[in-house]
């Protein structure tokens, strides 16, 4: 006679993530303070890990890698390859939702976070141009795409925990939480970058200096990890589990029965996603390519930035539960629709101006914070309980391959053939394309 397993969570669960489960420190509710740490740490080691390689794009590789190409089309070769991380993350959220059903969510975690330590650590070993020829450019692809991949991986339903455990009234404070990993991810790869950049040489740099930053990439991801196992292996997380409300449904059903929300939901948080490379990556590029500043010093410039982005996500919190989620985004929208319409007239970043540069950067991050902690709410609201698991996952892929993952590269082609009021003209695409979306989710019934 067949024995009934008293918990079917348990029996259906790998092993590695019932030792998790039994090596919690406390089984039981895990508040929602604590589950808001997790996936902030979770967060910053992500970021942390993709602005340390959009930054080497603009600093390290046009000259490790492609020293046969004038700085502009390096450094447009480099971009070119920022981008496949984007493109291979829907790829990687398909193979690791197999895994999340087959084996568990600790074992897929396990497996994609060693994946993007291991891919970014890997770059800091990258014989150069010199050394090994174009096998350079190809090895950097693959450690790329082994970036994105994992990141596919790394969606671990967290920020829907949070919520589903939030107070009603403050979900849109709670929404933001997890938005905070950005902002403290690029402060850490612009500081340690600024620090190696102004205190080395520049044979020292271009030698040794650069790989640091991505050394530093593994220890931070395990860290990450374990802060994020400890949560998916709670009896909170498990109960969720059972109820449906996190369970990876497979790719296919969930295009067939959500397919419109994920597209509209693609394009709601495009004027953030827009923004978020134009003023990280892409004026470093600009500044590194075009005027006689110091990078370093720039980067400090943008490590204030983003403490500014830092204390405006904390606002959209705020904001958001005085007048909705809805509402916030409507709004950071149309402000960085003016924001870019005052760079078409009269571009605040130019030439070389300081007090214009810093301008760009300090209302841009501010622009940036407002609207980016709302975005992660805003795509998983737009689905029902069976499938906002994998939805939020498939809309988040599809946002950031639309509106970040080439912005970087379609900035600076555009402004170095055309000139920098085409960057504007860019952000302005992303903003109409947010109001619209949010316009077309209202008459078609979802929720953002």
């Amino acid at each position: 006679m067949a024995t009934i397993t008293a918990d079917p969570a348990a029996a259906n669960s790998s092993k590695p993530e019932r030792d998790a489960r039994l090596a919690s420190s406390e089984p039981g509710h895990v508040a929602p303070g604590e589950i808001a740490l997790g996936v902030i740490i979770g967060r910053t080691s992500e970021f942390f890990d993709f602005f340390v390689f959009g930054l080497a794009c603009v600093l390290v590789f046009p000259r490790h890698v492609f020293p046969w190409a004038e700085p502009v089309t390096g450094t447009l070769y480099a971009f070119g390859l920022f981008a496949l991380a984007f493109v291979a993350r829907p790829v990687g959220s398909v193979v690791f939702m197999a895994i999340d059903r087959r084996y568990g969510r600790a074992t897929k975690l396990t497996i994609a976070l060693f994946l993007l330590g291991t891919s970014t650590c890997l770059i800091a070993f990258l014989p150069g141009y010199e050394t090994i020829g174009t096998w350079s450019a190809v090895l950097l692809a693959l450690c790329r795409i082994g970036q994105g991949l994992a990141l596919g991986g790394a969606w671990d339903g967290l920020a829907s925990l949070l919520a589903l455990n939030a107070p009603e009234s403050r979900r849109g404070w709670y929404a933001m939480l997890p938005q905070l990993g950005a902002p403290v991810g690029f402060m850490l790869a612009s500081g340690l970058f600024a620090f190696f950049e102004t205190q080395l040489s520049d044979a020292d740099f271009m030698g040794f200096g650069w790989r640091y930053p991505f050394f530093v990439a593994f220890t931070i991801n395990v860290v990450a990890l374990f802060a994020r196992l400890r949560l998916v292996a709670t009896e909170e997380f498990r109960r969720l589990l059972e109820a449906d409300e996190l369970e990876p449904e497979p790719v296919l059903a969930t295009v067939q029965a959500s397919g419109r929300n994920i597209v509209v939901g693609a394009f709601v948080p495009l004027a953030c996603y827009a923004l978020f490379h134009l003023v990280t990556v892409f004026p470093v590029s600009w500044i590194n390519l075009f005027t006689g500043r110091s990078v370093g010093e720039f980067l400090m410039v943008q490590f204030a930035g983003a403490a500014i982005a830092t204390m405006t996500i904390i606002m959209s919190g705020l904001i958001a539960d005085q007048i909705g989620r809805r509402s916030t985004i409507a709004l950071a929208a149309s402000l960085i629709g003016l924001f870019a319409l005052g760079s078409i007239i009269g571009p605040l970043l130019f030439g070389d101006s300081m007090a214009g540069q810093t301008i760009f950067v300090v209302i841009g991050f501010a622009l940036l914070g407002l609207a980016y902690g709302q975005s992660s709410g805003a795509i998983a609201e737009n689905f029902g309980t069976k499938y906002r698991y994998t939805g939020s996952a498939l809309t988040s892929d599809l946002a950031w391959l639309v509106g970040a993952g080439f912005a970087p590269l379609v900035a600076l082609a555009a402004s170095s053939r055309l000139g920098l009021p085409w960057v504007g003209v860019y952000l302005l695409s992303g903003a109409v394309c947010t109001l619209g979306a949010l316009a077309l989710n209202r008459r078609l019934g979802t929720t953002a």
